[in-house]
């Protein structure tokens, strides 16, 4: 914050141990003078696999049929099979992408091979996606609505009652981005309403989650503790990259600058 720069007078450089960086007021560093550096790309790989889990997760719902085996449903059950929830194929359904930078890309890779046809919305277009649409067609095509851009002003609070609205009935949704991209109390009531079937969510507005938080109590909500990002492999480049920032500043050259 504005605050921690001016505790600090002689402060030179700032890098994250993260690619985003919305904990940081950059704009008030450049003032200063102060290089804000990122880590651009350690979890590809890591973060859209935990999308992908979330996804079918959603879909298949394995780990409550695991508990539900282990409590002795199955064996105290007369049929040689069973499951609690509709089991849905991906194949041929449409992956949305809000965000198709370098995770966005592994996602659309990985939803391909399962057979979806991939969307994406992004202000600035690759190859990744199969179509690159518009953000309302976003919402009314995608079977499965993955969020996976950093925070800006316009994405904020964008998965809202009036977006929701705009989506298919029985829309998963997957966010393993930020929090604040949802407005949580319109996400819960769409999962209670049913409007939405699932949601898979690795990140919530407020971290620690809050108790008062209503996505705890929403039906068919799966939520983990922001771990998308912590493989091993991961951490090791978010080191590597970050070693490399500062090698780099003291060099003259800093490198990963977002404040040019």
């Amino acid at each position: 914050t504005r605050k921690v720069i001016d505790s600090c007078p002689n402060l030179k450089l700032i890098t994250v141990l993260a690619t985003g960086y919305n904990v940081v007021d950059v704009a008030y560093a450049k003032e200063k003078g102060i290089p804000v550096c990122n880590v651009p790309n350690y979890g590809g790989y890591s973060v859209s696999q935990f999308t992908i889990a979330l996804m079918l997760e959603a879909c298949l719902h394995i780990g409550h049929h695991d508990r539900t085996v282990h409590e002795g449903k199955w064996q105290d059950g007369e049929e040689w099979c069973y499951w609690d929830y509709p089991l849905i194929e991906v194949a041929g359904k449409t992956y949305g992408l809000l965000g198709c930078g370098r995770i966005g890309i592994h996602t659309a890779e990985a939803a391909k091979a399962l057979g979806m046809h991939v969307i994406a919305y992004d202000r600035y277009p690759s190859q990744a996606a199969k179509e690159f649409v518009e953000l309302d067609d976003l919402f009314a095509r995608s079977d499965v609505l993955g969020l996976q851009m950093p925070l800006m002003d316009f994405n904020t609070g964008i998965i809202n009652k009036e977006n929701i609205a705009k989506m298919k009935d029985g829309v998963i949704i997957i966010n393993n981005s930020r929090g604040q991209m949802v407005v949580e109390q319109d996400l819960a009531d769409a999962l209670n309403s049913g409007k939405v079937a699932c949601a898979g969510l690795d990140v919530v507005s407020t971290e620690p989650i809050r108790a008062d938080n209503p996505l705890l109590k929403a039906k068919n909500c799966i939520i983990t503790p922001h771990m998308s990002w912590g493989s091993r492999s991961s951490r090791q480049r978010i080191m590597d990259c970050t070693v490399e920032n500062v090698r780099a500043f003291l060099a003259g050259q800093p490198q990963n600058v977002v404040n040019k």
